[in-house]
């Protein structure tokens, strides 16, 4: 399936309303992927977990995804497209793309953590209110993210780092991998909350993630790239993938950062959502095929 129709999303609803077991039934018959090798030797995923915590901004739009036929639509282009290894997502968002056959052979990533809602008083709470490591497994999944912001000045951050610790042990008792996110955040002047990208502040972050739990065997990183991204790779020997992060108005240059963070034997590969789905020019195809072929170089 390349598009999604009218009549697809009708028969969606449908099945929720009077088949809701064909969820599971289709989960447990799903093809699995052969490893997180990736087609490519790397792995890339497609993120739309984003909804789910009302971040639903993509460029100018600050609804774009908060139309789910038009981001089904996308995902499955992306999907669909050569190179393209599988999604991280919601279970609403996944088990649509299951209904609509778009994941068989596909690494598929649970996302666990959406409490702190964007824009709230309570964002930094980001208390775990999708999937837990015990139904990503059942459902025969690859693993579990969570998103793992530090605000020094917020006494919320314990409560989060201890949840996150819980649930990177209990992934790595299943046996799945447990996909942690981490920044150091803090609200600016308005009041809203921003990561800091800064190589320091990165590095910091990844180095508190990666001793989560009483197991690191089943973590991988999820970083954002920045300036110096050879010492952030060096702050610990965990696989790492890279945050896709905003749409840029600049792709090529876009691109050219992500090209030379790749470079590095760390980086297992890539999670992009909004950059490949809403892509300056609007080209879906030829943003993922990029991406694809710069993985590959």
């Amino acid at each position: 399936m390349t598009t999604v129709t009218a009549q697809d999303i009708a028969g969606l609803v449908t099945i929720r309303a009077e088949h809701p077991e064909r969820v599971a039934e289709l989960a447990a018959a799903r093809t699995q992927p052969t490893g997180l090798v990736g087609s490519t030797g790397r792995l890339l995923l497609v993120a739309a977990d984003h909804p789910a915590r009302g971040a639903l901004r993509a460029g100018d739009d600050a609804l774009a995804m908060g139309d789910r036929p038009e981001l089904l639509s996308r995902m499955v282009r992306a999907l669909d497209r050569p190179g393209v290894d599988g999604v991280l997502g919601t279970a609403d968002v996944i088990e649509d793309l299951l209904l609509l056959g778009a994941l068989d052979g596909k690494v598929v990533i649970g996302s666990m953590n959406r409490g702190g809602l964007a824009g709230t008083a309570f964002e930094i709470d980001d208390r775990f209110t999708g999937y837990d490591a015990a139904s990503i497994a059942s459902a025969g999944y690859q693993g579990g993210k969570m998103l793992f912001r530090i605000d020094p000045n917020d006494p919320a951050t314990p409560a989060t780092m201890q949840a996150c610790a819980q649930a990177v042990g209990e992934l790595a008792e299943h046996r799945v991998m447990a996909m942690v996110e981490p920044f150091i955040s803090g609200r600016d002047a308005s009041g809203r909350m921003r990561n800091d990208l800064t190589t320091e502040a990165v590095i910091r972050s990844a180095t508190v993630a990666a001793g989560l739990a009483t197991t690191s065997a089943y973590t991988w990183l999820k970083l954002p790239v920045v300036d110096d991204m050879e010492a952030v790779l060096a702050a610990s020997t965990l696989p790492v993938v890279l945050l896709g992060g905003e749409v840029s108005s600049d792709q090529d240059a876009q691109f050219a950062t992500w090209s030379k963070a790749l470079a590095s034997p760390a980086v297992r590969g890539m999670v992009v959502g909004r950059s490949l789905l809403f892509p300056p020019g609007g080209n879906i195809e030829e943003a993922v095929d990029a991406t694809v072929e710069m993985m590959t170089a």
